[in-house]
């Protein structure tokens, strides 16, 4: 029997050659998307479980109990270290996707929990991630947006409590916030919560697996934030975080079932079989689910406690390098809140640009995620650290004074104020095709050959860090759309 297959080493080394060019998964070097436990056993492990699960089918959990059982052995974990079990507490959660996927249900099922409320709204810090607007947009209900501390960066719980109406279904904080690595004051915003009648979201896809391993100072200088609070009704958290496992797997755990109810779909007014939902994804491989199991098994919860440890001796070194003020650490740098977990934030003063660092970070071959101005919130540099990231922690403190001196060097970079004026005035709703390809070009994201990154980034951020964000959004959605054509 003839195969018509292409040589199987030939499609192989495609792959190696794709890949060429991706940011590396690990060695601690990429301060945002990954996560490196250093553990190179256990990465494998989990690729093997990945593969040997990857044509499960998590959709009917009676086909496959497998799935089922290491689904509500990660939950019941994740349950223990989220204080899920106690005398008014009985936590049942799910395994979904992703982050975003956890906010999205967590949303989902507290707007279909209050069927009355025919225009609900949330109340929002500023600094929450952006998955609950996508939520929003989603399911139409109404943010509103409360502006944090400007010097802690924490949620406000009095402002907070001023947002909340009639409509209000669901107040939400970070364990910690990604943009600033600060846990909100959860217990105040809680009871608000519950004298208000409405849900309370507490977002630890970040921290939800490191934060219980910290040292009991570390944990003792960060306000409660499990469901050891009275009024935490659902937790997100992210094993393809801390936990170290491959992506994409997160938990949405609910304090009790009774509030998981409004989570789940079903539908049996068709004729196919009845579809039974407890995520937003029907079909959906049970190999994410496997590594996850095998991965956190593997590893424990005492080896969760020295990696969680080793990540935030590794923050806390950056943090005190790099210093809190512009006096100390590195000159013309300061660490933009004493992080409270693993995530650093670090601003840079007006002599050289925050853009132009992360630039020349990488050109070092460091990543670091550069995230633009909001409101009154200054640009910054988002490092996340990961346990294998501690032991580079010298090195990256020299690459980035050295990158800082070439920043320095090179001196800001100026918007053309008549650009920054033009941006702020155009209306991306009125722009057709053709007018996004001239932004484009304009931005430094196009030239005549059409779409084309240019090696230095600083140049462009600097350009969307003026632009409104309304507009900001519309140049990168065409950009994406343009990205995602294949050639011909």
């Amino acid at each position: 029997m003839t195969r018509h297959v292409t040589d199987l080493d030939t499609v192989r080394a495609q792959l190696e050659a794709l890949q060429a060019h991706d940011l590396p998964t690990h060695g601690g070097r990429t301060l945002a998307y990954v996560y490196d436990s250093g553990l190179a056993d256990v990465d494998e492990l989990g690729r093997e479980a990945l593969a040997q699960f990857a044509s499960s089918n998590g959709l009917d959990p009676t086909a496959f109990p497998s799935l089922l059982q290491m689904e509500n052995d990660l939950v019941a974990a994740a349950a223990r270290l989220l204080d899920g079990y106690g005398p008014d507490v009985e936590a049942v959660g799910t395994v979904t996707s992703g982050g975003t996927e956890s906010l999205l249900l967590a949303v989902l099922a507290a707007r279909d929990a209050y069927p009355h409320i025919s225009n609900p709204q949330m109340v929002l810090p500023t600094t929450i991630h952006a998955g609950f607007l996508k939520a929003a947009h989603y399911f139409g209900v109404e943010p509103v947006l409360v502006d944090v501390d400007p010097q802690t960066f924490r949620a406000d719980p009095e402002a907070m409590r001023a947002a909340v109406t009639d409509r209000t279904i669901l107040l939400a904080a970070s364990a910690p916030s990604y943009a600033h690595g600060v846990v909100d004051p959860i217990p105040e915003i809680a009871a608000i919560a519950t004298e208000s009648g409405a849900r309370c979201h507490v977002d630890a896809c970040i921290g939800g697996w490191v934060l219980p391993y910290l040292t009991d100072a570390d944990r003792a200088a960060v306000p409660a934030w499990t469901f050891a609070v009275p009024g935490v009704s659902s937790i997100s958290v992210d094993l393809h975080k801390y936990a170290y496992t491959p992506k994409g797997v997160s938990l949405l755990l609910h304090r009790t079932p009774e509030l998981r109810r409004t989570q789940y779909f079903a539908l049996a007014s068709w004729p196919g079989y009845t579809m039974l939902n407890s995520t937003m994804q029907s079909t959906k491989s049970g190999g994410q689910l496997a590594a996850a199991w095998a991965v956190t098994t593997a590893i424990g919860e005492s080896g969760y406690a020295s990696l969680a440890r080793q990540a935030r001796s590794g923050a806390v070194a950056l943090a005190t390098a790099i210093g809190p003020d512009w006096e100390g650490g590195i000159e013309h740098l300061r660490v933009a809140v004493e992080p409270d977990s693993t995530l650093v934030a670090v601003q840079a003063d007006s002599t050289c640009d925050i853009f132009t660092i992360a630039d020349e970070m990488l050109s070092r071959g460091w990543y670091v995620q550069p995230q633009m101005a909001y409101r009154s919130m200054p640009p910054t540099l988002h490092l996340t650290v990961s346990a294998a990231t501690e032991p580079g922690v010298e090195d990256f403190v020299t690459a980035l004074a050295e990158s800082v001196a070439a920043a320095v060097e090179a001196g800001p970079i100026e918007v053309d104020p008549g650009l920054a004026a033009a941006a702020t005035a155009l209306d991306p709703s009125t722009l057709d095709d053709a007018a996004f390809d001239g932004l484009l070009e304009l931005a430094g994201l196009a030239g005549e050959e059409g779409l084309a990154l240019p090696e230095k980034m600083a140049p462009v951020n600097a350009l969307l860090n003026v632009a409104p964000a309304p507009l900001r959004e519309a140049l990168l959605i065409a950009f994406l759309d343009r990205l995602q054509r294949p050639s011909r």
